[in-house]
């Protein structure tokens, strides 16, 4: 019945019924909780003016009041140090659950007590307000650290895009954002809305290589009632949908020729006309389009208009791959082990020396979303205070042969006589080594171990006979 998240929760017991405090204390105790108990009122209040329990379970009918005075007592705490309540009582009406409820409690049981269905209780409570608690961490840190409109970072090369988005914010024509995978072209999106005039109204984005060819105009400008088969009713397009706002035509460098040519369109008459229908509808949206792909490249091979490329380049954004920002680097990462520590409930301070050079010598081809998948594993897999190599995959690893004095073992003989010769380890020595370092973690679990290498077990069985 124990949750791993509520196993250390500390309870005060406000019962005066002896026999049932008994119970009630033994129950909780093999539960693992931290106990107090007392059996007044005025007992109870003294009791959290000394110490701040997790939960309070009171009963309604005390020896010198009610329950719902010390139900209102703790409303009156600071958010901080209130801790969640379960009212019990031997006389329950649907008229005190609701007032209970009502005043603060989180839940309400009745005498004689089932006892699965309460402990069933006090952990569903606890384990709600560990999420509350979360959340809270959460909303704190993200607004400390959520830098500018969620855009992580502090290098010339992200406040100078900073400065570029508040600068391109202000006008009104097309903006074409490019940048890598992974570096947050929609986020820089978002950002520009923001910063305009347009902010509070509507922000669509749209994927263009994740339409089917044969709905994209009556996806983007929208159709008449019975325009094609399946079209049943009229339906705006996102144009008309994001009227007055921002459309962000995410990965523009996959929308067919025709209808680059029809979208240059609606760009430069400020009008659209549904699938179906004869008349034109005016419409206001500021058009942002974004891509990873050369467009002038593109635009040489014919596969994309030069004149829907020069109307959509009005205002160029590049956005800097992950690699020329090394002053964000460090600072990205432990951000995201305090975000992933945080909610997979972990105590995980951060990244040993070892770790935190494999991750600086990486290139991130992924930039920021590889990344934060990254350190999301490495907190998965890490069962100490601090992330090491063993924790991250192998493909860091494999990125620095040279790191292998980085990642000596005093506990690990074989590895000490190999990096103590008059050479540096070659990279499948070093992968020989770190495969057997991590199958020594895990006891020789292949599974695991495969797991943790992040790759497949035919590989790791592989890399095995190679040995």
């Amino acid at each position: 019945m124990s949750q791993p998240k509520s196993y250390k929760a500390s309870i005060l017991l406000v019962e005066d019924d002896q026999s049932l405090s008994a119970l009630i204390l033994d129950e909780l105790e093999a539960e693992g909780f931290q106990l107090m108990a007392t059996a007044t009122l005025e007992e109870a209040q003294q009791q959290l003016s000394l110490s701040q329990p997790d939960l309070v379970i009171t009963d309604l009918r005390l020896p010198d009041g009610h329950g719902m005075s010390l139900v209102k007592h703790i409303m009156q705490l600071e958010e901080s140090k209130r801790p969640s309540i379960i009212v019990i009582t031997a006389f329950g009406s649907v008229r005190q659950a609701v007032e209970a409820l009502q005043a603060g409690a989180d839940d309400f049981l009745t005498k004689p007590l089932d006892l699965d269905h309460f402990l069933l209780s006090v952990h569903k409570v606890l384990q709600n307000r560990q999420i509350r608690h979360e959340l809270s961490v959460f909303r704190e840190l993200s607004k400390n650290e959520q830098g500018f409109h969620r855009l992580l970072g502090k290098s010339r090369a992200m406040r100078h895009l900073f400065d570029q988005i508040r600068v391109v914010a202000r006008a009104q024509g097309p903006v074409l954002i490019h940048g890598e995978s992974g570096t947050g072209k929609e986020l820089v999106a978002r950002a520009l809305h923001e910063e305009s005039d347009r902010k509070g109204r509507p922000f669509l984005a749209v994927n263009c290589a994740g339409i089917p060819s044969e709905l994209l105009e009556s996806e983007f400008f929208g159709h008449a009632a019975g325009a094609f088969t399946g079209a049943q009713k009229a339906r705006k397009g996102l144009f008309q949908e994001a009227q007055g706002g921002t459309l962000l035509l995410d990965e523009i460098g996959e929308m067919p020729l025709p209808l680059q040519a029809k979208l240059l369109r609606a760009l430069q008459d400020g009008s659209v006309r549904p699938v179906g229908q004869d008349n034109e509808v005016k419409v206001d949206v500021r058009v942002i389009a974004a891509t990873h792909r050369d467009l002038k490249q593109k635009v040489a091979e014919g596969s994309f208009r030069e004149d829907f490329y020069y109307r959509l380049e009005t205002f160029a954004i590049l956005i800097p791959p992950l690699r020329e920002r090394e002053d964000d680097l460090e600072r990205l990462a432990q951000q995201f082990v305090r975000q992933h520590a945080m909610v997979q409930g972990r105590q995980i301070q951060g990244f040993n020396e070892a770790a935190m050079t494999l991750i600086r010598r990486y290139p991130f081809p992924g930039n920021v979303r590889e990344l934060q998948n990254v350190v999301e594993r490495a907190v998965a897999f890490c069962e100490t205070d601090l992330i090491e190599p063993r924790h991250l995959p192998s493909r860091l690893l494999d990125n620095t042969p040279d790191l292998g004095a980085d990642l000596h073992d005093k506990h690990n003989p074989q590895e000490t006589r190999l990096l103590a010769g008059n050479r540096l380890p070659t990279l499948d020595e070093l992968q020989r080594r770190y495969v057997q370092l991590v199958l020594d973690e895990v006891q020789g679990n292949k599974r695991r171990a495969a797991a943790l290498l992040g790759i497949g077990r035919r590989t790791l069985y592989r890399w095995l006979d190679q040995e």
